[in-house]
């Protein structure tokens, strides 16, 4: 893909031969998606013959090795498709939201209005990062539904932390689960991203991931930010919890960034931190104030966030008032946060998370 070569060129992004390697395939897909035309409604729709789709990718590799950048590129060369990108986590619970409402409305099959909602939208390619199954309910229906929207001609891409035989490795009834699995093998290419180099623990390795005072370092926050997402805007990733979505406003690459006002000043509690931390490999935390009983809520959402980051192995890049050991010194929980200091300076050593 050229977007590549051109990202390359300008230094945003460093070249790496297993990362040139899956840009054919992308590229072909590129090229099939250009080419197609919008889908017939109604009953045109029923002398319309689905078309002969290409299979898709299932790329699969160990953390920071590009795929999410990969993803990223190739969604942007394809801008103007009926493309839609989106974590595989927010995706399955749409997904089970879509199955109770026909649930709820007697459907014979639940998931056949949930797939014809999705094919209605003009849907060509789905763009999923980090597909990961380890719920039993996500499990039984997801050969099911790609099935059908392969069948009704939409192209999958798909980034992984795991082969196809690792998905819900040992869990529940996997043995109903294998089809799938030959699913994926059948229709889609699977590619081993097995470049040598983790390329988030590259950039950050020896590198300052802490900074203070936080005024003064707004341009090296866009600096780092700039270099792991090879440039990117970035789009907010919109997560949904129990219901409701909590939203990160920047997200590409696998990295996020937002103000602690963002994160730590909204109605936000333990469930949607641990949803952030499942989605991020990186996070760029800026404007972290000093804390104290003045502000003692989002003290303690903070808490709860370091927490849940600290747990995932969330590498962490931050700007603050102050150092951790003097961010919160006086006030209830002041005690308290002498872990969550502790942890501060944890993330900060070389080689922490990934």
């Amino acid at each position: 893909m050229q977007i590549y070569e051109d990202r390359v060129a300008a230094g945003q992004l460093r070249p790496d031969p297993a990362q040139r390697a899956v840009l054919p395939r992308l590229e072909s897909l590129r090229l099939w998606l250009a080419a197609q035309g919008p889908r017939r409604q109604g009953l045109m729709a029923m002398f319309q013959r689905a078309p002969e789709v290409p299979r898709g990718l299932y790329l699969w590799g160990g953390v920071g090795r590009g795929k999410s950048m990969l993803m990223d590129l190739f969604v942007a060369a394809v801008e103007g498709t009926a493309t839609r990108r989106v974590h595989f986590h927010a995706f399955m619970q749409e997904v089970q939201r879509g199955l109770h409402r026909a649930r709820a409305d007697g459907a014979a099959d639940a998931l056949e209005p949930v797939a014809q909602a999705l094919l209605h939208d003009d849907l060509r390619c789905l763009a999923f990062d980090e597909m990961q199954i380890t719920d039993i309910a996500d499990a039984m229906i997801v050969g099911r539904l790609f099935d059908k929207l392969m069948a009704g001609g939409v192209v999958i891409v798909s980034t992984s932390n795991r082969p196809p035989e690792g998905l819900y490795e040992n869990g529940l009834n996997r043995a109903l689960f294998l089809p799938f699995i030959d699913l994926l093998r059948e229709r889609m290419e699977v590619v081993e991203l097995a470049g040598p180099t983790d390329w988030r623990q590259h950039r950050l390795a020896g590198a300052q991931v802490y900074f203070h005072p936080a005024g003064l370092a707004g341009g090296r926050m866009s600096a780092i930010w700039d270099d792991l997402t090879g440039g990117a805007a970035g789009a907010p990733l919109v997560l949904p919890v129990n219901g409701r979505t909590v939203e990160v406003p920047r997200f590409a690459n696998g990295v996020g960034r937002a103000t602690f006002w963002e994160l730590c000043a909204q109605p936000l509690g333990p469930a949607d931190y641990l949803a952030i931390a499942a989605a991020l490999r990186v996070l760029v935390l800026e404007d972290i104030p000093s804390l104290s009983s003045q502000n003692y809520n989002e003290a303690k959402r903070f808490v709860t966030l370091i927490d849940a980051l600290y747990e995932a192995r969330v590498r962490l890049i931050a700007s603050a008032a102050d150092v951790p050991e003097r961010l919160y010194i006086e006030g209830a929980g002041s005690f308290e946060f002498a872990r969550t200091a502790s942890r501060l300076r944890e993330m900060q050593a070389a080689g922490w998370g990934g």
